[in-house]
């Protein structure tokens, strides 16, 4: 069990690394940025325009890949009338440094406080998806933004870890629990869930669960059939996007 703690990471992050001189090739107005960090590492981000808008999107995203794969997710977002702004994790891309929970949280919000400087908080759009819904929540605790939109969202980090390592004590192991179900009582603005009912990996009861802690009407987005990596693909998911982002 003592492997199973510091070996966590691996188990729960498969980032990709990215050479320094990659040169990212979407087809949509973007700027590339660095965030240095306080203990000096640097966090790499893309920075998306849309033509005219609205606000802007700080996108988290899930435990896997890159901006080089996670761009294209931006650029399906711009075209809802908002900038997106997509940071890497520490390891994950070109972002440099070691991964922990308190790493995660902090550097979240350092984009958050990056984009205080061109935009009013009221037109700040806080998305997370599968992990990345954790870091979201967390920042959007702690702050005051137009909107919280969580995508594949856990309870809590532990229900998910026990319904994959039923065997094992998680609640004793995990570093990254993840206390969404404790910081979304501190969320002052609008959430909402989007869900699907086929969700492999973080299961549907979970974000329904998260849901019943949330004030406002209509906060769970049910995606019938839907499953962790596929949501995109539901024409009632892309409604609910250009309601809620209206």
């Amino acid at each position: 069990m003592g492997v199973v703690f510091w070996l966590q990471d691996r188990l729960i992050f498969f980032p990709e690394k990215v050479p320094a001189a990659y040169r990212y090739p979407f087809k949509s107005n973007f700027k590339e940025v660095y965030l240095d960090t306080p203990d000096g590492n640097r966090i790499n981000a893309l920075h998306f325009m849309a033509k005219q808008t609205k606000g802007v999107i700080l996108y988290f995203h899930g435990n896997a890949g890159s901006l080089r794969s996670w761009g294209y997710v931006a650029e399906e977002l711009v075209p809802y009338g908002y900038d997106v702004f997509m940071p890497d994790y520490r390891s994950f891309g070109k972002s440099t440094g070691k991964l922990s929970p308190q790493n995660l949280y902090q550097d979240g919000q350092l984009p958050y406080e990056y984009l205080q400087q061109a935009y009013p908080e009221d037109k700040i759009v806080i998305f997370g998806r599968s992990i990345g819904t954790g870091v979201a929540t967390k920042v959007a605790s702690e702050n005051k933004p137009k909107l919280l939109l969580l995508e594949t969202p856990f309870y809590d980090f532990t229900e998910v870890a026990k319904t994959h390592y039923p065997f094992l004590p998680a609640t004793l192991l995990l570093r990254y629990t993840f206390r969404s179900d404790k910081w979304i009582k501190n969320v002052s603005c609008l959430v909402y869930i989007l869900h699907g009912t086929a969700d492999e990996v973080v299961p549907f009861r979970s974000g329904k669960k998260l849901a019943g802690l949330i004030n406002n009407p209509n906060s769970l987005v049910i995606i019938e059939g839907g499953g962790h990596n596929n949501l995109s693909s539901f024409l009632a998911y892309h409604q609910a996007l250009a309601r809620v982002l209206k």
